[in-house]
């Protein structure tokens, strides 16, 4: 008996998501899977970042494919793949986040930067004090303040894709990410 990955056509990995997207919607559960491996890593990173624990962050990602699965018949191809993916995943983020309590603890932040290896056991102690002071000051945000500061800061999406990410207008990002911003900015003065 052949392994199923063994099968999969190594052409679909040169499709678009696009081409993906339209085979999976008629039913091609191997399209899917290049889909899902295309885009895992990136919004598997997103729930980490919104929701501060990688279990919670994987079970996020898990039902957002479930989720994409069901909707790709009804995906219109307005927004990319990924974009579309982005929404899905934050909107499940959010959720989690709004039925938790406000204040998270410090050992479920993201994980600090990596260190320079020559780095001084000071200098290391204090970028670790740094690291966790932002991810508390993440932490006090409330959740659309944080999907859009992590969304435009951590990866990168435009004003317009975070709009339709979070379901709401580029005006409306703009007034949150600049509250996140001058949240952040207060929260870490003593570390300037």
């Amino acid at each position: 008996m052949q392994c199923r990955r063994f099968r999969r056509p190594r052409h679909f990995y040169d499709l678009s998501d696009r081409l993906l997207a339209v085979r999976a919607s008629e039913g091609d559960d191997d399209a899917f899977a290049v889909l899902v491996r295309r885009h895992s890593s990136p919004l598997l990173a997103l729930a980490h970042h919104l929701l501060g624990n990688r279990a919670d962050a994987e079970d996020a990602v898990q039902d957002a494919f479930l989720a994409a699965w069901r909707q790709l018949p009804e995906f219109r191809h307005g927004a990319s793949f990924g974009t579309w993916m982005y929404r899905i995943v934050t909107n499940s983020c959010l959720s989690t986040l709004r039925r938790r309590p406000r204040a998270l603890p410090l050992d479920t932040v993201p994980e600090p930067a990596s260190h320079d290896p020559g780095s001084s056991p000071p200098r290391v102690a204090e970028t670790d004090a740094a690291t966790a002071a932002l991810a508390a000051a993440l932490g006090e945000l409330n959740p659309e303040q944080r999907a859009c500061w992590v969304l435009r800061e951590l990866h990168g999406l435009h004003y317009e894709e975070i709009a339709h990410v979070t379901g709401t207008s580029e005006q409306t990002v703009r007034g949150r990410l600049f509250r996140a911003r001058h949240a952040l900015q207060e929260a870490m003065r003593p570390w300037r």
